[in-house]
């Protein structure tokens, strides 16, 4: 059984896999139980992640769906391998909920992640001062004896994107670069951060102009994640206020992938949007130097 005794991200997703593939080869859950020498009822267990799926057994049903991808067969085989491998995120106690649990494990099988923000800089690419100060602008989100937990986990989070182990996109509106942030000193920082990250082979930054405002309207802040080497859609979440909501129904994904499009079209190149970085960061660096004259 999934560790907690219910399902875990990678346990629904295999199961949701695997229940694809018997739909497509046109057979029920009995035929499945019989390839398995089990019941029915531990064949929908398996579809539901509500039982963590051995590699033996994924194997056996993709052999009886006939399915041949090599890559859609180590996918699913390494969703069961690792179906119950315990996360670095849950040695870090209280900051560490278990609605961030699961999405931190959706992330970290992610092998392109897009990010879509209005008001703020996706997590991802935040100086650990701009997420101080965005927590103190709202202390209710994290306890103040969790906060400084809560931005060694980020960090770790965004480990995977230094060291090029997943894909990045980011699209974000131009008032989230150019309001005011907390201090000059934490602005000029974290504008200086995303300049050096959009270098990175693996990190592409889009900022939408301010003009765009119709486009930016339509969708609110989102993150959506690939699992493969292609870049398809295959989950998207989002934040309510206490909770986060992931979407990974194909009919929903289908307006996020819209969504995005839209978005991209209407954004600054990566070229467009570094320009107007250095061009903002100068202007932050003139206005201190006026103050600081003055």
């Amino acid at each position: 059984m999934p560790a907690g005794g219910r399902p875990t991200v990678r346990s629904r997703r295999l199961g949701a896999a695997l229940r694809k593939h018997r739909q497509a080869a046109g057979m029920d859950q009995a035929a499945a139980a019989e390839k398995l020498m089990g019941s029915v009822a531990k064949v929908s267990r398996m579809e539901t992640g509500k039982v963590t799926s051995r590699p033996i057994e994924v194997r056996l049903l993709l052999d009886l769906y006939e399915v041949s991808d090599p890559e859609e067969r180590e996918r699913l085989e390494s969703l069961a391998r690792e179906g119950n491998r315990r996360g670095w995120w849950l040695d870090h106690g209280g900051s560490v909920s278990a609605n961030y649990a699961s999405y931190i494990e959706l992330e970290s099988d992610a092998t392109h992640i897009v990010a879509w923000q209005l008001a703020l800089i996706p997590g991802l690419l935040q100086t650990p001062a701009f997420a101080m100060a965005v927590l103190d602008a709202n202390p209710a989100v994290v306890p103040a004896e969790n906060r400084d937990e809560f931005i060694k986990v980020r960090a770790a989070r965004q480990r995977r994107i230094e060291d090029g182990e997943v894909r990045l996109t980011a699209i974000v509106w131009e008032p989230a670069v150019t309001a005011p942030m907390s201090s000059p000193d934490v602005h000029r920082e974290q504008l200086d951060h995303l300049l050096k990250a959009s270098k990175l082979p693996n990190v592409t930054i889009q900022i939408l102009p301010l003009s765009a405002g119709n486009v930016a309207r339509v969708v609110g802040p989102f993150t959506g994640m690939s699992f493969g080497q292609h870049s398809t859609l295959e989950a998207v979440s989002f934040e309510g206020y206490t909770n986060l909501v992931v979407v990974e129904a194909a009919e929903e994904l289908g307006w996020y992938v819209h969504a995005l499009e839209n978005l991209r079209s209407a954004a600054w190149t990566p070229e467009q949007t570094s320009a107007f970085l250095r061009k903002t960061l100068r202007e932050l660096s003139q206005d201190h130097g006026k103050e600081e004259s003055s």
